[in-house]
Order: C-alpha cells, then sequence, then structure tokens
C-alpha cells in the first residue's frame, strides 16, 4: 500500500476508489446501482473504519430520500452492506 504515503496530511483524506454496479430487480424494471468504495489511507477523522461505499443513486425518494452507504474495516465489508442497504427501500427515481 505505498499509495497512502503520498498522504502528507490527514486532512487531505487521500483515497483510493473501486468501482462496482449492482442491479436491483423491482417489477417496474432493473435499475442499475454504480457503488464507489472509497479506500482511505487512514480512517477519517472520528472513524475506526477505512472503506466506505456509497450508491449513485437514492432510494425512497417519495418519502425519506436514502442514499445507500457501508462502511467496513475491509473493502467487501463496506460493499456488502452497501447492497444490503439499496435492497432496504424501493427505488423510485427516473429510469436510465
Amino acid at each position: 500500500m505505498e499509495w497512502t504515503f503520498a498522504q502528507t496530511d490527514p486532512a487531505q483524506e487521500l483515497a483510493r476508489l473501486h468501482h462496482f454496479s449492482v442491479k436491483r430487480k423491482q417489477a417496474e424494471g432493473d435499475v442499475e446501482f454504480v457503488i464507489t468504495v472509497k479506500e482511505y489511507a487512514q480512517p477519517l477523522q472520528g472513524e475506526s473504519m477505512r472503506f466506505m461505499a456509497e450508491a449513485d443513486k437514492q432510494t425512497n425518494q417519495s418519502t425519506a430520500p436514502f442514499t445507500p452507504r457501508g462502511w467496513g474495516n475491509t473493502l467487501i465489508k463496506a460493499l456488502a452492506e452497501c447492497v444490503q442497504a439499496i435492497q432496504k427501500f424501493p427505488y423510485e427515481g427516473p429510469r436510465d
């Protein structure tokens, strides 16, 4: 992980990005979500985990918009949390 040495100040929040795609099946049709997982050089201030995943679309838009996210000590943990969060509420936005 030599790339982490490029960060000279924790406030820079240097992160490597990992991109994934997942489809959510719904009666109205499939919806593709792109998930970006940030692998931080150091955990963010006040956090103990180095990986944060976030979907590119919100769900539950009609009631209380929700952005699926996941945190973890490993990439797979953060990614899995985000994929599970995508399934919590229906996607009610525009179709691609």
